[in-house]
């Protein structure tokens, strides 16, 4: 089936992944490495993250929670520590690829967000001058799981993207940042592009829509 859009994650596709974040405040403060992508694994369906995403608790809830979680996995961290971690360098050249898919293809966005004051667009003044600012207008149509009380890797939320764009899952190319969201946009029978670099995503994103993207310049 022909190519009728794409489908793009948000953080850690056109913005640097808050893992790398993750990792730097482990670091700094001599804390496991990777241990908050494990609190954020654990029970991934109701855990703090997952509540967070879809709108089921606020702000102040998530940091007593997420200190709950990590706690129980040996290492306090409140949950108001993690949030100023979400946000990224956006990445120029995934923005270009968007502009030349948005050309010949319908686009569309399903972000996993939450309701916060760190997170990029939260508030007018982030909306304007942030990377939500310049990236959003783009897409033809946005899901935000905070708004839709769904998250990746429900299926449902991609199906909710395919029907609000008039195309089958099969004309969809998909792209995000981590394997389990990529695994349910596959199964429904996406073109699943797991972001792990520019280059590679790129290179990956032509294949499938037979776009040529700009090269890095040195």
């Amino acid at each position: 089936m022909a190519v009728e859009a794409v489908i793009w994650d948000f953080g850690g596709v056109f913005t640097s992944s808050p893992f790398e974040a993750f990792a730097r405040y482990e670091a700094e403060n001599g804390v496991p490495k990777d241990l908050i992508r494990r609190v954020n694994s654990t029970n991934p369906d109701t855990n703090a993250w997952a509540l967070f995403e879809r709108n089921e608790i606020d702000t102040q809830g998530f940091d007593r929670l997420f200190l709950e979680e990590s706690t129980a996995l040996g290492h306090p961290i409140p949950g108001s520590h993690v949030l100023p971690l979400l946000s990224g360098v956006v990445r120029p050249r995934m923005v270009a690829a968007l502009k030349a898919c948005k050309e010949q293809f319908k686009v569309g966005c399903i972000t996993n967000n939450m309701v916060s004051m760190h997170s990029p667009g939260a508030d007018a003044p982030q909306r304007a001058a942030g990377a939500m600012g310049q990236i959003m207008p783009l897409f033809d149509h946005i899901i935000e799981s905070s708004k839709a009380g769904v998250r990746k890797p429900d299926p449902a939320i991609y199906l909710m993207m395919c029907e609000a764009l008039g195309v089958e899952a099969g004309a969809c190319v998909y792209l995000d940042d981590l394997g389990i969201n990529c695994k349910p946009a596959a199964a429904l029978g996406m073109r699943a592009i797991k972001v792990v670099d520019v280059d590679q995503t790129l290179a990956e994103l032509s294949a499938a829509t037979g776009l040529v993207f700009d090269e890095a310049v040195s």
